[in-house]
């Protein structure tokens, strides 16, 4: 599990959009003290990694539908395949002092049913959970990037939502008797709303700007572009590719070309784009009675 930092995601003050619980605590409270047994879903390598660091008498568990981490890692961290979308979690009620889920807008049918298994992890009075979600539209604050403009980096989160609207509708056709994947979480401000049906309290939303070149005057958010930019790149077509072909019906060469378009706006030093982020976190409160 990682634990949100500021660092990897805030732009200057100005940039931020906090919508939050003023009782609530103001930063996240496992940023401050340790905390005893962690789980995090849809696990990345390196955060992982740097939460089970900074916190080595935590025990650290990982979890994602896929076999892709290796066994290289911290004492205290553990990686497991399991599908978070299945009900219920395998994990005992009141398990873990933190639940962390990241990057799942798109994977998704039933956020209060998600929402609802972690509540249930989480230890009664001093457990946790924390969801970070994107959007997946791009913006500019200096109209470098703008609605409709026709530039490829504009064009990415109509199309994702567009895709997601024709996969689900091809789902019902199908007979599946399911909710859409939603790719607007942050948008629909999904998150905090599943949080709060799901029983939590103390809950914090903050929505930040990601940037996605580095431009930013401050060094410190220049280089979360850095990384943005270079995880953009490097993902691009594995979140494109089969969303665009199967719903789109765009063929793999004209993903391939729309996905070298965004990789040439993304290293124009004219345009500044950035993705807002959304961090939701909230306690479970004790037990009724």
């Amino acid at each position: 599990m990682s634990q949100y930092s500021p660092s990897t995601t805030d732009g200057p003050a100005e940039d931020e959009t906090p919508a939050t619980n003023p009782s609530a605590p103001a930063a996240p409270p496992w940023t401050q003290a340790e905390i005893d047994r962690d789980e995090d879903v849809d696990s990345t390598l390196g955060e992982d990694d740097d939460f089970a660091d900074v916190h080595p008498s935590c025990e650290v568990i990982g979890t994602d539908i896929s076999p892709t981490q290796p066994s290289w890692v911290p004492p205290n961290l553990r990686f497991e395949m399991d599908d978070c979308t299945a009900s219920p979690w395998t994990f005992a009620p009141g398990t873990f002092d933190l639940v962390h889920l990241r990057y799942l807008c798109g994977a998704v049918r039933d956020w209060d049913a998600l929402y609802a298994e972690a509540f249930r992890a989480c230890r009664p009075g001093a457990g946790w959970a924390e969801a970070v979600e994107p959007s997946v539209r791009v913006h500019s604050d200096d109209g470098s990037v703008a609605e409709g403009d026709g530039s490829a980096l504009a064009d990415w989160g109509p199309l994702f939502e567009l895709a997601a609207a024709r996969y689900a509708a091809r789902d019902k056709d199908g007979g599946a008797e399911s909710q859409p994947r939603s790719v607007r979480v942050v948008e629909d401000g999904i998150a905090a709303a599943a949080f709060r049906r799901a029983g939590f309290v103390d809950v914090v939303e903050r929505t930040l700007k990601c940037p996605l070149a580095p431009f930013p005057s401050d060094p410190r958010v220049r280089e979360v572009g850095v990384y943005a930019r270079w995880a953009m790149e490097e993902g691009m077509e594995g979140f494109a590719l089969y969303l665009f072909t199967h719903a789109l019906g765009w063929s793999h060469e004209q993903v391939t070309v729309y996905l070298s378009r965004m990789r040439k706006e993304l290293r124009d030093k004219k345009k500044s784009p950035y993705l807002l982020i959304q961090v939701v976190y909230g306690r479970r409160p004790e037990a009724a009675g």
